[in-house]
């Protein structure tokens, strides 16, 4: 590929006024339209002395700015360029956006995430496929990460478990064997909470959303070893729901791990070699065992759970390990790592299930790489506030994903940005009609048609 015309001879020129960048936005306009998320942020979030500002018209402002690419308050202003103002109206400025988040306390912030939820069962109405309803069992993963931040202000800003200066963001994502993940809660905590604080609500809430937004087959939770706690599991149990969970090798774990007869270890082989957790080396060969194990014994005997104590071993190449266990290498080292379960399913199955939890670290990344970039404000319930707005775009861009079908059914929010919703066009107008003129040639028009037929004519 080369030039044209000699860099010379050529000119450029911000002075179009019917054009836009993102003509994907208009169908996502009409996604959020026809699921009501205006009226239900009017309708359920009331902040004191803005509760005639159009609460509606300020959030579809933050998720649409999010879907077409803005990761800080500034960046919203992608909604005023050439010819928007021509496809849409009733947009925010940035700096309203961002008094309106400053606006939020805890409690506004719960009445976003309840906008949320009501947002994403609508949208599974919208978009059956959203949460594949044929499905046996149903997947919810739960996880948390640290959003670095810099600077004194950001409150709660505070060092944590992984060493890192910021903010916890706890996450919920439901899928299926044939769906890829959406968001079904969010939290933003202290830098330095742990794992599982909040985990009974935000569980209990997610399993609530997915089954009213179609989800009625089994749900399965699958969490780290950081959430095994006596009242997530019961609050897991009592929604009627399974759990598979990682458990910690403290000493009764050690203890039932060193019951189990050599004969009762089973050798896998992963096609494609798994990563290892704890030293991040590639593994292609394990063992697996299992046990029934009752956790908790600590506690009254009517709180305790008993469960399939599932556990996976791999050699252990550390050397210094080897040595200090005065074996060098005579004798076989292992690395265990166990999981308790009450999923039914044969041992190798419910191992391999398990290990699917590493969906939500996938989401996690695609939330950093796009409105997650950043926790724009000094107030904690505005960027507690602006993590639900960015996972309700998530869920939008993922429906969008799958409206369009094809590549696009389970790609990264990036993917369905640039191909679907970054599609430049010129506006026109012929008597009372208006007119898209999309690229000759686009790569991808066949899947921008889907969407535009299943939102905009359908």
């Amino acid at each position: 590929m080369q030039l044209s015309h000699t860099p010379a001879a050529m000119s450029a020129s911000f002075d179009d006024p019917n054009l836009i960048g993102a003509a994907g936005l208009v169908p996502v306009v009409g996604l959020c339209d026809r699921i009501g998320l205006r009226d239900l942020a009017g309708q359920w979030i009331k902040v004191p002395g803005l509760g005639r500002s159009n609460a509606g018209a300020k959030v579809m402002s933050l998720v649409a700015g999010m879907v077409a690419g803005a990761d800080c308050i500034e960046d919203l202003d992608v909604l005023r360029h050439g010819g928007m103002d021509k496809v849409f109206h009733d947009w925010r400025a940035p700096a309203t956006l961002g008094q309106f988040l400053r606006s939020f306390t805890f409690g506004h912030v719960r009445q976003f995430d309840a906008v949320a939820s009501r947002a994403l069962i609508r949208l599974a109405g919208e978009v059956p496929a959203l949460i594949d309803r044929d499905a046996d069992l149903v997947f919810l993963d739960v996880d948390d990460t640290v959003k670095a931040t810099y600077g004194a202000g950001k409150q709660g800003a505070r060092v944590g478990y992984t060493k890192i200066k910021g903010l916890n963001a706890q996450l919920v994502v439901a899928s299926t064997a044939k769906s890829a993940p959406v968001i079904t809660g969010t939290r933003l905590r202290h830098g330095a909470a742990v794992s599982a604080h909040g985990g009974v609500r935000i569980i209990t809430d997610s399993i609530a959303t997915t089954r009213r937004a179609g989800g009625t087959a089994q749900i399965l939770v699958r969490a780290d070893s950081g959430y095994f706690r006596q009242a997530n599991i019961a609050a897991i149990t009592k929604a009627g729901a399974w759990f598979s969970i990682g458990a910690r090798l403290d000493p009764a774990v050690r203890r039932a791990i060193a019951a189990i007869p050599e004969q009762a270890w089973i050798t896998i082989e992963y096609p494609n070699a798994i990563l290892d957790p704890d030293t991040g080396e590639l593994i292609s060969e394990a063992q697996v065992a299992e046990t029934q194990y009752t956790a908790f014994t600590s506690k009254p005997k009517s709180t305790q759970i008993t469960a399939r104590l599932i556990v996976r071993r791999v050699p252990e190449r550390n050397t210094t390990k080897l040595a200090a266990a005065g074996q060098q290498g005579l004798f076989q080292v292992w690395r265990y790592h166990a999981l308790f379960t009450n999923n039914p399913a044969p041992l190798v199955t419910a191992e391999k299930t398990h290990r699917g939890h590493a969906i939500v670290e996938a989401v996690i990344a695609d939330l950093k790489a796009s409105a997650l970039a950043a926790l724009p404000c000094k107030s904690h319930p505005a960027n507690a506030a602006w993590l639900v707005a960015a996972a309700i775009a998530f869920n939008i861009t993922r429906a969008i994903g799958i409206t369009a079908g094809g590549q696009f059914t389970k790609a990264e929010t990036a993917t369905v940005r640039a191909k679907i919703i970054k599609t430049p066009a010129r506006v026109s107008h012929t008597a009372r009609r208006q007119t898209l003129h999309l690229p000759t040639r686009w790569p991808w028009a066949t899947h921008w048609d889907n969407v535009w037929t299943a939102v905009m004519v359908t």
